[in-house]
């Protein structure tokens, strides 16, 4: 089941001069954590305020829970953590959780019970009556987090959850994203901190200039083909000559070689030949490149026509079938 899907969901300002959205098709199915990508200005946070109503789409189509979202009973099942959230620095964390939980509809013996947990569960049970106006922004974050699961959302809407927030803040963000899924949630990541969505997401969207580039598992997007490093023991020189002249597209470098194949029967021939050698194989390990790498490889082919690399990340992507 999708629990988010749009089809061709474009949104015009100025009188149509300027396309904030263009023809934007996603689906976010039931229990994965989705990550949504793309530079300054690429139309994520317009994205994100039509899934929660707040804008009305020019065309186009965006349902939630199979439903449209611009229903009012479809926010009921969301939890949002907008970026850059403030809230009355005269009142103290707890109170703000009931403050919203009260807005959410959460009865008073349910904010009682989940108010404390939650609390506990992003770090700030120790801070509860604390006034907002001593919290640091790492503080703001896990408040925030914690108030976007109030109401025990099915959706969490989260726009850059660990941003401010240490390293070892973002560790324990991850930890709840994670145990979040296994509950059954479904998180809808905005995110510039891609090392952090590589690490927590199961499929991501990105997006430039209104459109989506490209949509997959982050597994996919970062394959990069049979491209495999080899360690070994000590090679004399004669030796590695004579496998670069053998296997064209190798490489020896600081101890180890770095080899693309074509298939596996040549990554096989070569260790055949490695072996027939006396040559120890310590380790073989895949190739793959990091999302940074590939954003910068969709945002680059998006903008400037050339589709190569655009071509190479959509082969495996399942949206591009």
């Amino acid at each position: 089941m999708n629990i988010i899907q749009t089809e061709n969901l474009s949104k015009h300002f100025n009188r149509g001069k300027l396309r904030a959205l263009d023809g934007v098709s996603l689906h976010v199915e039931k229990g994965r954590v989705f990550g949504l990508l793309g530079p300054n200005g690429a139309g994520k946070t317009t994205l994100v305020k039509l899934l929660l109503g707040i804008l009305h789409p020019t065309s186009g189509a965006a349902m939630l829970f199979g439903g449209p979202a611009a229903a009012y009973l479809m926010r009921q099942r969301i939890g949002y953590l907008p970026e850059n959230h403030r809230y009355p620095d005269f009142l103290k964390g707890g109170s703000v959780m009931d403050y919203f939980g009260r807005f959410a509809g959460v009865s008073k013996e349910n904010r009682r019970q989940r108010i404390p947990e939650l609390l506990k569960l992003v770090g700030m049970d120790k801070w509860a009556n604390t006034k907002i106006r001593k919290y640091s922004k790492g503080m703001m974050q896990r408040l925030g987090l914690a108030v976007a699961m109030i109401n025990d959302p099915d959706l969490l809407l989260l726009d850059e959850p660990t941003d401010g927030v240490d390293p070892i803040g973002r560790k324990e963000i991850r930890d709840i994203i994670l145990h979040l899924k296994q509950q059954g949630k479904t998180i809808f990541i905005n995110s510039h901190l891609l090392s952090e969505v590589e690490m927590v997401c199961d499929e991501v969207a990105i997006m430039n200039k209104g459109k989506i580039v490209i949509q997959g598992p982050v597994a996919q997007l970062t394959n990069i083909g049979l491209s495999y490093r080899i360690q070994t023991s000590p090679l004399t020189d004669d030796f590695k000559m004579k496998l670069i002249e053998k296997f064209v597209q190798l490489e020896s470098q600081n101890g180890h070689l770095e080899v693309t194949v074509q298939d596996h029967a040549e990554l096989n021939r070569l260790i055949d030949h490695l072996r027939e050698s006396q040559a120890e194989i310590h380790a073989i390990v895949p190739q793959r490149r990091t999302l940074e790498e590939s954003f910068f490889a969709a945002i680059k082919g998006a903008t400037s026509g050339d589709f190569n690399e655009l071509t190479k990340l959509a082969e495996n992507s399942p949206s591009s079938a």
